[in-house]
This record gives C-alpha cells, structure tokens and sequence, in this order.
C-alpha cells in the first residue's frame, strides 16, 4: 500500500518533471531511491556494497511504503544512538581471573587451555601486578597438588605450611588492596579425585564428615588472609557449618561466594586436566546438580541464603543463562557465573583455526553472561578481556562510545 509519505513523494517527483531544471530532478531521485531502494548514478558509494548492472531496478513497487508507526530500526540506525540504549554495562571490576598454582619454581603450560599455565610463585605475583594494571582486582587460587600429599581424606588442604596458604601470604604481602578467593573443596588433595571423603566399600561420598574437613579448609585460609571463601564441593550444610566455624573464631568479615548451582558438566574437562584431579572413579552425578534441572536451583538459592552465603555463583555460565537468570530474579544476594575450562578452550581452538573472531566472541560472550544477570565473571579471559575494552582504539572502545 503507498502511504502519504510516499505519494507526497511521487506527486513531489511530478512538479519537479514541469517545472524544475535536470539538477532538481537529480535531488528527487535521489529521494525517492530512499523509499523504493533504488540506487541515484550521482550518489557516493559505500565501500563495500557491490556496484549493480546498468540499468538495474529492484524488483519492487515503486514508492511501496508500509503504514508502520512504530518503528525500533529508529533506534539502531546511529552508533550514538545505540550506545546511550545499551542496557548491560561490562568492566573490568566485573572480572576475577582464576589462577592455577604450583609447588615450583617454573611454570607449565596447559596443554589443554591454550594461554594457561600453572604459576610459580613469582609468575603468580607478576600475573596480578598486571592484572591489576588492567583493572582486575579479584583473583581465586587452585592449586595443583604434588600426588604424595594426597590422602583419602585430604587433610592437606588444611595445612599451615600447604601451597594456597603460602600463596595467600605472598600475594597479601605484595597487594594488600586486592581481593583474593580461595576453593573449598578436596578434589585437589584427595586421592580419589572427589570433592568429599569417599567410602571405600560403597563409593559413596560421605557428606558430613566431609563438610567438617571444608570447615578447617576455610578456617586455615581466612587465618592465611583469604578475603572470600568459595565453597564448590556441593556437599548438603556446608554453607552452615562453614559460616559457624568462620564466625566462631572471629572471622566475621570473611565472606562466603557459594556454588549454589554448580553442574555435573562436561565442561570442567581442560580443568581437571590443570590440576590433574579427575576422578579415580564414576562420576560427580550424586552431588552437583543434573543438567536437566532448573527448578532445583531454587532449592539451593534458598538453602544457601538461609545458611549465610553471600554470593551465589552459577556453575558453567554459557550453556546455563536460564539459571543465572533464575538465581537473578530469586535472589537480592550478587550472582557469581564461572566461564569454566571447557568454554575458554572451545573458544580458543575455533579462534586458532581462524573460524571466529577471539577478541569480538570473547567480549560477546562475557556481556551475555553480564546480561543474564551475573554481577561478576570468574572467566579465563579477564586479562585479555580488559586489555581490549581499554583499548581506546579497539573494537570495544568504538562500539561503546557510539563511532561503530
């Protein structure tokens, strides 16, 4: 149907053909190829858009205008535009950068996480100097432990002199400003690759006794100077019981960041690798949570408020949106995500073969974790990732500010 607009035009196009010399006549071409598609001999070209064949016309009806009021292309057509629209803000204090730590003094790159490396402690030290540079102020330790310190019930992790105690104590010592998060689980120190105590008749992880092991992890890491403790053994009660343990030695001011939603994932593959803590056995099904399962979410946001967390995380990030979303509109407390291994390495090894874009679907993929509701990212990439959006010439930069 020709609309007002568009028979103004042609009547407009008309007058011009009596009355006006060949120049005007030019003007109104040019007008009307704004409503028909059409292409004016004298307009600039656009670099890029394929010259067409003399003499060539869309396939369309001559000044075909829809009756359209609402239009909301109006408010994607300038970068300005769309840059004062953009709901979801992204920034490096939306990061904290996971790091992998050792008992050496070298370091060893993961094969497995192309980009990553188990750190010594001088490259430990270095790592956040820059980080912090950068703009990234947050940090989680994960130790990889030596095999001889492994036991069934993995009392190591609550060893004064063990690796993440020391570490704590060099990193606090050099960045008093920073905030650093620590693991809780045993999976690293136990000898059968688990995040609890295992039975070894029936291969049941044992949940209370375990939950008492976390307690004495947590109390030796706050006294090592660990400002956040992160829970992700997915035992029932331990949020409780490490919150009591915490507080009755004064440890008030020691926060708690839960895996409230941590899932048995395929994803944790490159990860395991780095700490080389893959189970001795079966899998991790009896304690995090099914894939399948959103509505359970609920159940552990509840659960985790009531005993004392204080961020709730969500455990992977991309393939669950729906559940940091859930955990979002459930919860006042700030929502955690962890872009875990298996994400940054399928994202890597597609930008290694040239397939994607790293910087563009690394910056993506992070805001779209932002935008279903996490506050904060642990992801590989934080380093990477702010060193882009700083960049005042970068693609980030650009596209924010309105010139892209």
């Amino acid at each position: 149907m020709v609309s007002i607009a568009s028979g103004f035009l042609l009547l407009l196009a008309a007058i011009h053909r009596l009355f006006m010399p060949a120049r005007g006549m030019q003007d109104v071409e040019l007008a009307m190829a704004t409503v028909t598609g059409e292409s004016s001999t004298g307009a600039k070209r656009i670099a890029g858009i394929k010259p067409r064949p003399a003499g060539y016309r869309h396939d369309v009806t001559r000044g075909y205008q829809l009756e359209e009021v609402s239009r909301p292309r109006r408010n994607r057509r300038h970068p300005a535009i769309r840059s004062f629209m953009r709901e979801t803000q992204m920034s490096p204090a939306n990061f904290i950068l996971p790091l992998f730590i050792h008992d050496e003094d070298y370091d060893t790159p993961i094969d497995a996480m192309p980009g990553c490396k188990r750190l010594c402690a001088a490259s430990v030290l270095r790592e956040i100097g820059e980080a912090v540079e950068l703009g990234v102020n947050m940090f989680i330790l994960f130790p990889k432990v030596s095999e001889e310190l492994k036991t069934p019930d993995g009392r190591q992790c609550y060893d004064p002199t063990d690796i993440v105690m020391r570490t704590l104590k060099l990193i606090k010592g050099a960045y008093p400003d920073v905030i650093v998060c620590t693991d809780i689980a045993l999976d690293p120190y136990n000898t059968d690759g688990h995040d609890g105590i295992v039975d070894e008749n029936t291969g049941v992880i044992i949940n209370d006794i375990t939950v008492e092991q976390l307690c004495k992890q947590a109390l030796a890491q706050a006294r090592a100077g660990s400002d956040i403790v992160a829970p992700s053994d997915m035992q029932d009660g331990r949020i409780g019981a490490i919150r009591d343990a915490l507080d009755g030695e004064g440890f008030t001011h020691v926060g708690i960041m839960s895996y409230c939603a941590k899932y048995a994932s395929a994803f944790y593959g490159p990860f395991r690798e780095a700490l080389d803590s893959n189970p001795s056995f079966g899998d991790k099904a009896t304690y995090q949570m099914d894939p399948a399962n959103r509505r359970e979410a609920l159940r552990e946001i509840e659960l985790d408020e009531a005993e004392g967390a204080d961020i709730l995380m969500v455990k992977p990030a991309m393939p669950y949106l729906d559940i940091i979303l859930t955990l979002k509109e459930n919860s006042s407390l700030p929502i955690a995500a962890y872009q875990v291994s298996g994400e940054y390495s399928m994202i890597k090894a597609a930008a290694q073969r040239g397939f994607i874009d790293e910087q563009k679907v690394v910056l993506e993929s992070l805001l779209s974790i932002r935008r279903a509701g996490a506050d904060v990212i642990l992801t590989y990439f934080a380093k990477d990732a702010a060193k882009w959006m700083s960049d005042p010439k970068g693609w980030w930069q650009q596209r924010m500010t309105g010139r892209l």
